[in-house]
């Protein structure tokens, strides 16, 4: 009895094998880092939704100004730690000038609320100043902008492709799981974006987990009252 139940179960392990194997299987290897991404505003592979937003001198500027360039929108808050430290020592430091070399354009999105953390373009400026952020940033008080992309934090990367559409959305890089004093360790996820896209490669992961400050935000209106007889 229990050399039959051995042998059931070793065709069972087999049968199952095979069919992982077996071409066209969709069995993969998890990312224990990466859970499953959540439902996304905006899908990689769906054209990217146009905007109209001010930057800092006053100017209103179309995403649709920039069609048939590669786009990366980054959100943007002066004041949140995650922002200052990837701008000063990690992976957005100096990456803007870099790929502009290379024609991509790249816009900081501010959806922070009046009188919240970041707000102001008195702040933005003085940050883009002394960070050395020669590209534009663009203020979206309302947030409007930011929800309908579903930026969740700052920062929070979409890179879109020359057609207009999304080709990855997330994390800058892996820094929010590297371990301390492993500098070398970190993954630069939007570099190595934009680098395939330069040569012609495919976008093999099209989402990563983004961390940060969570997005400032206007809080939602306050309900009204019913009306009284």
């Amino acid at each position: 009895m229990n050399r039959q139940k051995v042998v059931c179960t070793s065709i069972a392990a087999a049968i199952l094998l095979a069919a992982l194997l077996a071409p066209g299987s969709t069995a993969q290897e998890s990312d224990p880092k990466e859970p499953p991404a959540p439902k996304l505003a905006v899908k990689p592979g769906e054209p990217a939704p146009e905007f109209a937003l001010p930057d800092h001198e006053g100017k209103v500027l179309k995403l649709s100004d920039f069609k048939g360039k590669v786009v990366v929108l980054e959100w943007f808050n002066p004041e949140c730690p995650f922002v200052t430290r990837s701008h000063t020592e990690g992976s957005l430091k100096g990456l803007a000038a870099r790929w502009h070399k290379q024609g991509v354009v790249w816009l900081a999105i501010n959806s922070g609320a009046p009188g919240l953390q970041g707000h102001g373009i008195p702040k933005n400026r003085a940050a883009a100043a002394k960070w050395g952020m020669d590209h534009p940033i663009l203020f979206d008080e309302s947030g409007a902008v930011g929800r309908k992309y579903g930026a969740l934090t700052t920062p929070h990367l979409f890179v879109i492709g020359k057609d207009g559409k999304l080709v990855y959305q997330g994390a800058i890089d892996s820094a929010a799981h590297r371990r301390r004093g492993a500098v070398d360790q970190v993954e630069t996820y939007v570099e190595d974006v934009l680098t395939k896209l330069d040569q012609g490669d495919q976008i093999e992961v099209t989402y990563r987990r983004p961390y940060g400050c969570s997005v400032k935000y206007a809080p939602p209106p306050a309900p009204k009252d019913p009306p009284q007889d």
